[in-house]
């Protein structure tokens, strides 16, 4: 449940915005890959102990529920290493298969959570016996405090998997030169001058009108002085 959750909120992270989308990728695949391979060993250890205590497999709704989350979580590993860190895959695939692989991957961990409680419950009712679980010995009370404690790490690793202000930012994209080799900044500056000679045009418009009557004026004198 850990590492899956380290998985998930690997993007969610403020002090991993800094990092490459691409690293990211690799690290949120490689996390996912760990929690696999433990849910296989897992899987493997608990088969090899109800063979060996002649404890019938798969009859519990923890079974149930355990196996389709396994099998579940490595198709959506393996979707995932073909459409998202595989260069292969087209933009608009990608974009059509985000949503549902977000929404696939946060159902798959809660469904982790519910197959753990389930779990620890079922082992509680097999194994303590003198007391019983219905008595509330202290090991019924410590294990029913665990697990309120998964349902709160759960809910609060949703919760940042769901929150808007929780997502990493978009990259910024490199400023495209402009036609005449300018960049963004080019451009501002050239508005910023823009907006300055603007500014300073009722005063040379002033100017200009006082200089063409000061001509005006001299034409006329000159007139005068000729007549």
């Amino acid at each position: 449940v850990s590492v899956l959750s380290s998985a998930i909120i690997v993007y969610r992270l403020p002090w991993t915005w800094k990092c490459s989308k691409l690293l990211m990728k690799f690290i949120h695949a490689g996390l996912n890959t760990i929690a696999m391979i433990l849910a296989i060993v897992s899987m493997v250890a608990v088969f090899d102990y109800h063979n060996a205590s002649n404890i019938p497999n798969m009859y519990s709704l923890h079974s149930w529920i355990g196996l389709t989350a396994v099998i579940f979580y490595s198709l959506q590993l393996f979707l995932g290493f073909a459409v998202f860190l595989l260069p292969f895959a087209p933009v608009r695939l990608r974009a059509a298969l985000m949503p549902i692989h977000i929404y696939s991957g946060l159902l798959i961990f809660a469904t982790v959570i519910a197959s753990a409680l389930m779990g620890i419950t079922e082992k509680l009712i097999f194994s303590l016996q003198n007391p019983a679980y219905k008595e509330s010995p202290p090991e019924a009370i410590f294990v029913n405090c665990l697990g309120l404690l998964i349902v709160i790490f759960g809910a609060l690793v949703l919760w940042m998997a769901s929150r808007p202000h929780w997502r990493r930012p978009p990259e910024e994209l490199p400023k495209a030169p402009r036609p005449n080799g300018g960049t963004s900044e080019g451009t501002e500056a050239e508005s910023t001058m823009t907006d300055c000679s603007n500014a300073d045009k009722p005063d040379v418009d002033f100017n200009s009108e006082a200089a063409r009557k000061r001509n005006l004026k001299l034409d006329e004198a000159g007139q005068r002085s000729t007549m």
